[in-house]
């Protein structure tokens, strides 16, 4: 395999002699935003093992407010007919992901570079898109506020050790050689526990009550249906359903992270690396296309079929596993109780305590010890993922020719959020109801957005050979349709429920 990277005009030989050139240019993308593609061969694909990652940080972003909060909220209101939509949305979700994957192994460039090559505001559009929904610091205050339900400590502590939890966040992306390794390891750690937790919750809470399993019927004779109730509102659907998963802009950084796994194209590109511990490269993260020859394409097969599996493996059977999980588990111990009116902390105290006495002091302990836990690695994994979507963008759209490395950037863009977000918890401020729904809005929008312009991005851009086509081109406009009906009724809810 060749070392990272190889730039244009380089000649490097595989260990049978065969050349490694750049001859020649990729003509079906536009270059006037961002420099021509050079043709590279495409790197040996690896084992399913060695590859197992990228989707397992996006798994544990998933595992956030959706699994532990919204949907078990829905849940204990109105049942588990609402599963159907659990299911539709992280299955079609799945195939966005892969679609975001496409661009990213057959040009080693993001989705988001590749948008730019089309119209170069689309930078600046994605990296506010990304920024603004996550300006407050919910994650963090809200995985102390779990804690106050295990400890003396009081409401007036939240501000202060939440800030000591963004400095730690901090400091522990800052001091790591390669950020991504770290990520990794976090997100592992927590998807690892989460399905630690939910086997134990099986044993504790499920199998003792069969009823429960048996009432999941309802997620088929209900599948198409919307039910709301007095506190399940339908903006409280719309958010669990366009969510289910990842959502809004999180998505678009699967390419970054298998871009810094070194799939497919992405091997030849720098990672993030600590600007303390590593060594950075200030080169732009410009792609390169993949030669179309059959020895190439035949590469393309086998890292496309490799990718497939990791991201159905380890995204749409774990997000499956935990939504449903934590539904089962809310619906069979406190359904129709209306233990609290909000999906919100309010709705964990009470579940919480309801498990205390259902099943045991231990195991409403240990669910607020994993939210706690859950919600402090989503707070991290968020200011990575979007200060990699900014870094990129800034790094190889508009400083391209600049010294300063994307890795510079990207802690620049870190402590900058941390600042922001300690600023915030200083001055005492809540996160206001303008800002609420400008989040919901604009996530929704962002989905729209870009699964329009993957279709152009994958179905025009790229060549024949690899291009979006056939089942999953329709599927495709069935994932527009579904996320731009679901997305837009909900951008309509929080603004009619903003002026009413």
């Amino acid at each position: 395999m060749p070392d990272r990277p190889v730039e244009p005009g380089e000649t490097r030989t595989h260990g049978d002699g065969s050349a490694q050139g750049t001859d020649g240019y990729y003509e079906g993308l536009p270059s006037r935003n961002l420099t021509p593609m050079p043709f590279k061969d495409m790197p040996e694909p690896l084992s399913l093992g060695k590859l197992l990652g990228p989707s397992v940080i996006l798994v544990g972003l998933g595992v956030g407010s959706g699994e532990y909060i919204i949907w078990p909220f829905i849940a204990a209101n109105v049942g588990l007919a609402m599963l159907w939509a659990v299911v539709a949305g992280v299955t079609f979700q799945f195939f966005l992901n892969m679609e975001i994957e496409r661009y990213t192994l057959a040009t080693g460039e993001t989705a988001v570079a590749g948008f730019a090559r089309y119209w170069k505001p689309f930078g600046i559009v994605f990296c506010v898109l990304a920024v603004v929904p996550f300006v407050f610091p919910g994650w963090a205050t809200g995985a102390v506020t779990i804690l106050t339900f295990l400890t003396p400590l009081g409401e007036e502590a939240i501000p202060y050790v939440s800030i000591v939890a963004l400095v730690a966040m901090g400091i522990a992306l800052t001091a790591s050689p390669v950020v991504y390794n770290t990520m990794e390891k976090a997100e592992f750690f927590k998807v690892g526990l989460t399905v630690v937790f939910l086997l134990i919750a099986i044993f504790a809470v499920l199998l003792p009550r069969p009823e429960t399993l048996g009432d999941l019927g309802s997620v088929v004779t209900s599948f198409g249906q919307i039910r709301t109730s007095d506190t399940v509102t339908i903006s409280v659907i719309l958010g669990g359903l366009v969510f289910a998963g990842a959502g809004g802009a999180i998505n678009l950084v699967q390419s970054n992270y298998i871009r810094d796994k070194g799939f497919g194209m992405g091997y030849y590109i720098p990672r993030i690396v600590s600007p303390i511990t590593g060594e950075e490269v200030a080169e732009p993260a410009t792609g390169a296309m993949i030669r179309q020859d059959e020895a190439n394409l035949n590469r393309w097969r086998a890292w496309w079929r490799v990718a497939n599996i990791e991201q159905f493996i380890t995204f749409w059977v774990i997000c499956i596993f935990s939504i449903g999980t934590f539904s089962l588990i809310a619906y069979a111990t406190v359904f129709g109780e209306d233990i609290a009116q909000a999906a919100d902390f309010s709705f964990i105290q009470a579940e919480g305590e309801a498990l205390k006495e259902i099943v045991g002091g231990w195991f409403g302990s240990l669910f607020w010890i994993f939210g706690a836990l859950s919600l402090l690695l989503t707070a991290m994994a968020i200011i990575d993922n979007i200060s990699r979507l900014v870094a990129d963008a800034l790094k190889t759209i508009y400083l391209a020719d600049r010294s300063i490395s994307e890795s510079r950037i990207y802690f620049i863009v870190v402590w900058g959020i941390i600042a922001v977000g300690t600023t915030i918890l200083l001055l005492g401020l809540d996160t206001p109801l303008f800002l609420l729904v400008l989040s919901s809005v604009l996530n929704g929008f962002v989905m729209i957005l870009y699964i329009a312009m993957l279709l152009v991005l994958n179905r025009v851009g790229l060549p024949e050979a690899i291009r979006l086509k056939g089942l999953r081109f329709v599927i495709m406009i069935g994932c527009l349709l579904f996320f731009g009906f679901f997305a837009g009724w909900l951008i309509l809810a929080s603004i009619t429920g903003l002026m009413g």
